[in-house]
C-alpha cells in the first residue's frame, strides 16, 4: 500500500467518523427535544379531548374532533379563573419590579460602595439562601395571619417585595466586572451616587437584569406553596385555582390540561420575547 492509499484511507475514517459523529449528536439533540416537548404537546392535545374521549383511549390518543368545551368550562367553575389569571399576572409584576428595584441597590451597595461591615453582611445575606423554606414559611405566615393580611393580595406579595439573596449576589458580581474607569470618569463628569447607578451600572447590566427578571416571572408564576397557605379561599392564583380542579372523586384530567395549557403559555411567550437576552447573559456572566 503506498503512501497515497495510506492518506486516502485516513482522509475516509476521519469523514465517516466526523459524519457518525454528528448523527449521533442529532440523534441525541432530537431525543432531548422530544422529551422536552412531549408533556407540553400531551398537555395541549389532552386539554382538546373530551372527557368522555379521554376516558375511552386513554392519554395518548388524539382529540377526534377536537373540543374547546374544557376551555369554556374552565371559565364557569366556582373558582374564577380568569381573576385568578390577573391576580397572578399582577403579582407576578409588583413581586419582579420590587425585588429587581431592590435587589439592584443592594447588589451596588456591596459591590461599589464602601462601609464598616460590607462583606460581612453580605456573607450574612447570602447565607440565607442556604435556609429551607420549610423553616420560615411557618412563622412568616403566622405573623401575617396575626396582622390581618391572610386572604389579601398584599399577603401574597410582602414577603417578597424586598429582593433576593440569589439576585442580589449575581448582580454584585455583574457590577463588580464593569471597569472602575467608567465609574470614575462620571463622577469627573458631576455625576452622583444615583447618577451612576441608573445611567451607568445599570444600562450596562441589562442582559443579566432581564435573566433575573425572567427567573423571578417563572418562580412567582409557578408559587404554589405560599398563595396556597396566606390566600385561602379568598385569593386563587393559577396554581390554587388548577388545584381547586382536583375533585375527591373526579380527576377532571382534560380539564387540568385546559387549565396548565393555559398557565404555560404566558411564559412561552416571555422567552421567546426575550430569548437573545438570555442567551447573552449566560454568555457573558455564565450565571456566576
Amino acid at each position: 500500500m503506498t503512501e497515497r492509499d495510506r492518506a486516502r484511507r485516513a482522509v475516509g475514517t476521519a469523514r465517516t467518523r466526523h459524519v457518525l459523529g454528528v448523527i449521533a449528536t442529532a440523534v441525541v439533540l432530537v431525543s432531548a427535544c422530544a422529551l422536552t416537548l412531549a408533556p407540553f404537546l400531551l398537555s395541549f392535545l389532552t386539554s382538546l379531548t373530551s372527557t368522555t374521549q379521554f376516558g375511552q383511549q386513554g392519554p395518548f390518543g388524539l382529540p377526534n374532533p377536537p373540543v374547546l368545551d374544557n376551555y369554556v368550562d374552565l371559565f364557569s367553575r366556582r373558582v374564577d379563573f380568569a381573576e385568578a389569571f390577573w391576580t397572578t399576572v399582577g403579582l407576578v409584576a409588583v413581586v419582579t419590579v420590587c425585588q429587581l428595584f431592590f435587589s439592584v441597590l443592594a447588589a451596588f451597595a456591596f459591590a461599589r460602595l464602601r462601609f464598616p461591615g460590607r462583606d460581612v453582611l453580605f456573607w450574612v445575606f447570602l447565607g440565607t439562601l442556604m435556609v429551607p423554606q420549610v423553616v420560615t414559611i411557618v412563622p412568616l405566615f403566622l405573623m401575617l395571619a396575626q396582622t390581618g393580611q391572610r386572604g389579601t393580595f398584599l399577603g401574597l406579595a410582602l414577603p417578597y417585595l424586598l429582593g433576593s439573596p440569589y439576585a442580589v449576589f449575581l448582580l454584585r458580581e455583574s457590577f463588580r466586572q464593569i471597569p472602575q474607569e467608567l465609574v470614575d470618569a462620571m463622577r469627573i463628569d458631576g455625576g452622583g451616587t444615583l447618577r451612576v447607578l441608573f445611567s451607568l451600572i445599570v444600562p450596562l447590566s441589562r442582559p443579566i437584569l432581564v435573566t433575573l427578571g425572567l427567573i423571578t416571572v417563572v418562580t412567582h408564576w409557578n408559587n404554589f406553596m405560599w398563595p396556597l397557605m396566606i390566600g385561602g379561599n379568598r385569593v386563587f392564583v393559577l396554581t390554587t385555582a388548577t388545584a381547586t380542579l382536583q375533585e375527591q372523586y373526579t380527576n377532571n384530567t382534560t380539564l387540568v390540561m385546559a387549565a396548565t395549557t393555559l398557565a404555560m403559555l404566558p411564559l412561552i411567550v416571555v422567552f421567546v420575547i426575550f430569548q437573545r437576552q438570555i442567551v447573552r447573559s449566560i454568555s457573558i456572566s455564565g450565571f456566576r
